[in-house]
């Protein structure tokens, strides 16, 4: 039977994987989760999960969590209001030593959370796997982070044969996580008509899971994305404020910033988004 550990899963993406991972996985196997607080790791624990206490960014917490682990899915994450050195300390150079000890553990996939802010902007069309990852500062220092974290693990699976898979999500909202909140302030100085491309919790936990479990993908980056980016002006009406004063006549300086290909992710793992858009989870109360 199966081991499958989770870090980060007390974090806004973990805290929603891991109660739909306990319900995937087959009777027998196990999900472990990685926690530093072990009272945030009750609510998992009572839902089946084996709680391990430690810090992801400590050798040996990451050793005890990685015992007899069969496969590995890195949600942590350090974004919103840290300091700098804590945000590379988390993503990435955390995230690389986990790939490296995992490799030794022996463990058969290692499915890394990665964020589409990796390509930067100006490409014309949406991003694509294989583009170069530019990612530019208008985020802080969580794209560059983290693209920094996808290059050395992918030289990790080039050279050392880590069996990893990336998925790189847009901006993750739904089922209370504050950031869609967030994202009033964070679009307060954009043009009206100009787009945030998003994608719900559960359609995030259906892609992570299904590149923990679909052959032969190693190597492999997806991008998981809902069907139809959110502009400026609904992402202020779905929050019942009203657009800031002069939203309406900016200009979108690149139109296709943060939209990504999601075909790789609807053809060869079957993917298809349970709320292929903002409204649709609307309707379902899962906001």
């Amino acid at each position: 039977m199966t081991t499958t550990l989770v870090t980060g899963a007390t974090g806004q993406v973990g805290q929603r994987l891991v109660p739909r991972l306990l319900q995937w996985t087959a009777p027998g196997g196990t999900v472990r989760v990685l926690v530093r607080d072990r009272a945030r790791g009750e609510r998992l624990a009572a839902l089946g999960a084996e709680v391990v206490v430690g810090d992801l960014r400590d050798a040996t917490d990451r050793a005890k969590a990685l015992d007899g682990v069969d496969a590995v899915v890195n949600t942590a994450a350090a974004f919103r209001n840290v300091p700098d050195e804590e945000a590379w300390a988390v993503n990435r150079d955390a995230a690389v030593e986990l790939g490296r000890q995992a490799l030794d553990a022996g463990v058969r996939r290692f499915v890394q959370t990665g964020t589409n802010l990796v390509y930067g902007g100006g490409l014309g069309r949406p991003a694509r796997e294989e583009d170069p990852l530019r990612p530019g500062a208008d985020w802080g220092v969580y794209p560059a982070s983290k693209a920094e974290a996808d290059t050395a693990l992918l030289e990790l699976h080039r050279t050392k044969g880590l069996p990893l898979v990336i998925v790189r999500l847009a901006f993750v909202y739904g089922e209370g996580d504050p950031h869609l909140r967030e994202a009033v302030a964070r679009t307060a100085d954009w043009a009206a008509h100009r787009r945030l491309p998003m994608v719900h919790h559960a359609d995030v936990a259906q892609a992570l899971h299904r590149a923990l479990v679909t052959p032969g993908i190693e190597g492999r980056a997806f991008n998981a994305a809902d069907d139809a980016p959110v502009s400026a002006f609904d992402v202020h009406r779905l929050a019942g404020l009203e657009l800031p004063e002069g939203a309406s006549d900016r200009q979108d300086p690149d139109p296709w910033f943060g939209w990504s290909d999601t075909l790789p992710l609807r053809e060869e793992l079957g993917w298809r988004p349970v709320h292929p858009t903002v409204w649709t989870a609307r309707d379902a109360g899962a906001l």
